[in-house]
């Protein structure tokens, strides 16, 4: 398309200046909307201090205002191409400086892994009024280290159009009608079934089509998406999987407040399809069709914090039936009135297994492309085939730094069928052996914001291998991660 090379252009525009010394102070519009959908409920992911981790999410209009402008990066925000100003750029962009260290990969005993690992992106983002907007970003990923094999497109990318898209809305009263069509992040559902997987040095974006309407109180989005091949070389082998597709409606309503005394919650049913031409399960390749049906209920009720998940899943693969369930049910209690208190909770997470290995219905729970960290840092597991439980508590110790720390109990669902890795790839021989005890993880992380656009996070965990993992010859691993990372 000729649009691709035009935003890459367009992204690579934007420099990477010197590190700015103040914050945005709002990143509201200098004029608010008429009433729409609440933006922190619109599945595009959240915004804080005015940024996004998908950056076309993020609203700049309040540098229209010289006054507001601390630095040069502030003004690479609001770029005006029209002398009123209803014509603007936004630029933006990251760089990612990252380590991982995992001792005995992939749970075999073993040298260390080590991945020294850079993820550079620039976006541009073009404005022409309140109606149409056109957005690109490229970047670029690199992977060495020790021990890291062959590395997919996901980590090893010379130059990728990671997105590049045409955007038109339009409202009547107070209901905005919109249409999104190219490369694009799509995240409109519940975070483990699909993410933009920030975890990745690339990250995970879909080709096609994505139309909404919104109102105050209620939304629906209905989509048509390609999945995309990764290469590791230059902007020319990154293509749309002509094999996968993913489609659907996602909907959402504003719970009434009334309902629980004050509570802001919202409930967000789904319907979706994906199409395999190339599946695989068991060792067998061959077309799989998969639907979910399924609903999230999430917010907060005073001081609890709930994120309920429930889907059922159903389809064929080769002339099999599938049957499957996933549940995931998380909540916290903030212990006191300010929104910094510390927080303790739990999460329950459920992924049906089973018929993995055998010609009758396949019970094994898949996700179209989840977050499959909220598992496992170094990505041992995921929610196929497992029963999880994983108190938790977050808190504060300081202004700039955020921790929390995790205790996970991992058991598997059908004692026939294997246990699996993030990628869906099982641990060979775990189907064969006795047992329901998969593993034990205890897990910590620190965020800590050393300037307004520069975050250092740690992620630590250790797997202590369960009875079904050590009867297969697996053993117990430690995962370390750190990076440091600067976005403007």
């Amino acid at each position: 398309m000729i649009i691709r090379p035009l935003w890459g252009l367009a992204a690579l525009a934007c420099a990477t200046p010197a590190m700015a010394t103040a914050p945005p102070s709002d990143s509201a519009p200098e004029t608010p909307p008429p009433a729409s959908y609440p933006a922190a409920a619109q599945s595009d992911g959240a915004t804080v201090n005015g940024y996004n981790l998908s950056r076309w999410a993020e609203d700049w209009r309040v540098y229209r205002d010289p006054a507001k402008r601390d630095d040069l990066l502030d003004r690479l925000k609001y770029i005006p191409i029209a002398a009123d100003g209803d014509i603007y750029l936004t630029l933006s962009g990251e760089a990612r400086l990252r380590m991982n260290l995992t001792s005995n990969p992939q749970l075999i005993e073993g040298p260390e892994q080590r991945q020294d690992i850079v993820r550079l992106v620039a976006g541009a983002d073009l404005h022409v009024g309140d109606h149409l907007r056109f957005y690109g970003e490229v970047a670029h990923g690199q992977i060495g280290g020790k021990n890291i094999g062959t590395p997919s497109g996901t980590f090893s990318n010379s130059f990728v159009y990671q997105q590049y898209f045409a955007e038109a809305k339009t409202r009547i009263d107070n209901v905005e009608l919109g249409v999104r069509y190219g490369r694009q992040e799509f995240t409109d559902g519940p975070n483990l079934l699909i993410s933009q997987r920030d975890n990745n040095t690339i990250r995970f974006v879909l080709n096609g089509a994505r139309t909404w309407v919104r109102t105050p109180t209620m939304r629906a989005t209905l989509f048509d998406f390609e999945t995309t091949d990764l290469g590791n070389g230059g902007l020319g082998d990154d293509v749309p999987d002509r094999n996968r597709r993913f489609s659907g409606v996602s909907a959402g309503f504003v719970v009434p407040q009334q309902w629980l005394g004050g509570s802001k919650l919202f409930f967000d049913p789904f319907f979706w399809r994906r199409r395999n031409r190339v599946g695989t399960w068991g060792g067998v390749i061959a077309p799989a069709v998969r639907y979910y049906a399924g609903a999230r209920l999430w917010g907060d009720v005073g001081r609890l914090n709930l994120d309920w998940t429930l889907v059922h899943q159903y389809g064929e693969f080769q002339d099999r039936p599938i049957r499957a369930w996933q549940a995931f049910f998380a909540q916290n209690w903030r212990l006191g009135k300010d929104k910094a208190a510390p927080k303790i909770g739990v999460h329950v997470d459920y992924g049906s297994g089973g018929g993995g290995y055998d010609k009758g219905t396949l019970r094994n729970a898949y996700a179209p492309y989840g977050n499959n960290i909220y598992f496992s840092y170094g990505l041992f597991l995921t929610a196929t085939n497992m029963i999880a439980i994983a108190p938790n508590v977050s808190f504060n110790p300081t202004d700039k730094l955020r921790a929390s720390f995790e205790y996970q109990f991992t058991w598997r669902d059908d004692e026939k069928d294997a246990v699996y890795r993030a990628n869906y790839t099982p641990y060979v021989g775990t189907e064969t052996v006795a047992g329901k005890s998969v593993a034990r993880l205890a897990r910590a992380q620190l965020i800590y914001n050393i300037a307004p656009r520069l975050t250092l996070t740690t992620r630590a965990e250790y797997l202590k291998a369960g009875t079904v993992l050590r009867r297969a010859g697996y053993t117990d691993s430690a995962f370390l991660g750190s990076w440091i990372s600067f976005r403007f």
